[in-house]
Order: C-alpha cells, then structure tokens, then sequence
C-alpha cells in the first residue's frame, strides 16, 4: 500500500505547537486493529505523525516510556493512550522494510531479538535518515567554504559557525552516524573518539 509520508517543517519551526492530523482524534487509532490490511494502513498513520512530530519538536531520539505520557501517545481529549506493546509494535515496523526504515532501536539488544521486548525502550527516528544528514552537513561545509579544514564534532554539533542548523543539538552518536556516511563516500575523515574530535572535509 502506499506509505503515509511525515513533511519536515521548515527550520525554527519548533516553538511552534504541533498541529495534530484528525485521525489523533479518533478514539480506534490508539488500538492496533485485528485486521491485518486496516492494520498496515495505521501503523503508516502513526509512522508519519511520528515522523512529523518529532521533526517539529526536534527529537532526534524517541523515549517510548516518555513519549506515552505525552501528546503524541496520549490524546487526553478523548481519554485514549497508545499502549507500550503497541508503540513497541509501532516502532518495530518503521524499522522493517514496510515502514520504509524510518526507525532505528538504540540498544544492541533490541536490534538482535525484534521478536522480544528487552531494550525497545528507545529509538532514533528518521525523519531524514543518516544519507539525507551527511548530505545536509557536507552541503553547509562546502558552502562556506570549510573544505579542507579541520572541525570538531562539538563545533559542528553546537558551534556558533553552524548557527540553528537542522541538525544543531543533535545526540552525538547519531551525528557520528551521518559523519560515517561521509567517511564511507571519501568525503570526512574523523580524528579521535570524543566530543572534542576532528573532523576533516575533503
């Protein structure tokens, strides 16, 4: 079937309040339907509010146990909550080709067993995937110019040169991913382990 696509605002739009899709407020949305073709269809639902509201909020890493006292799990207005099983459900398929890989569970643990519940308690979720970051981050390197020069991941993560970047705040070990992504392609090469390491932009 077709995928429910998450649209990414525009930068700085995060002081903003989400606007929530109607279908938040439907009361059967936050109960996993029997039916497996209904089914397929609102785990992409909920793949794309999730997509969009955590680009909105810039989460980069989603606390499933967090996100269920919140608006996205819990709409208070009609008294109905995405239970833990079947966010982990949710989860579980934007992390299979179905949902288009758009998730990603955080411990070793949960990537090994997909079929037990240990470790889904968190996940990096991509609404831009690692490709789409590097792709971001080498744009703005060689766009001002910083080819050939050395910058520390905090620099780039934080500094004042990157500005309020897309990815500005970003946890580092997922930012570390998109800069492997560089390294792959030839076009970084990273020094040191920590914070403070270098990177080099070719």
């Amino acid at each position: 079937m077709e995928q429910a696509t998450a649209a990414i605002p525009p930068s700085g739009t995060s002081n903003n309040t989400f606007a929530f899709p109607p279908h938040h407020s439907f009361p059967p949305f936050f109960t996993l339907q029997p039916n497996i073709t209904t089914q397929a269809r609102q785990l992409a639902l909920w793949s794309s509010l999730i997509q969009s509201y955590c680009a909105h909020n810039r989460i980069f890493r989603l606390s499933l146990v967090e996100a269920l006292e919140g608006p996205l799990f819990h709409n208070a207005r009609v008294s109905r909550r995405l239970d833990l099983r079947s966010a982990r459900r949710v989860v579980d398929w934007m992390s299979g080709p179905d949902g288009d890989r758009r998730a990603e569970w955080c411990t070793s643990t949960a990537k090994k067993s997909r079929d037990t519940e240990e470790g889904k308690n968190a996940a990096w979720i991509y609404w831009r995937r690692p490709e789409e970051w590097a792709d971001l981050v080498y744009g703005w390197v060689d766009g001002t110019g910083q080819r050939g020069s050395v910058l520390t991941v905090y620099e780039l993560r934080e500094g004042e040169e990157a500005g309020r970047q897309e990815w500005t705040g970003m946890d580092e070990d997922m930012f570390r991913r998109c800069l492997d992504v560089l390294v792959k392609r030839g076009k970084a090469q990273i020094f040191g382990a920590e914070d403070g390491a270098g990177v080099k932009f070719f």
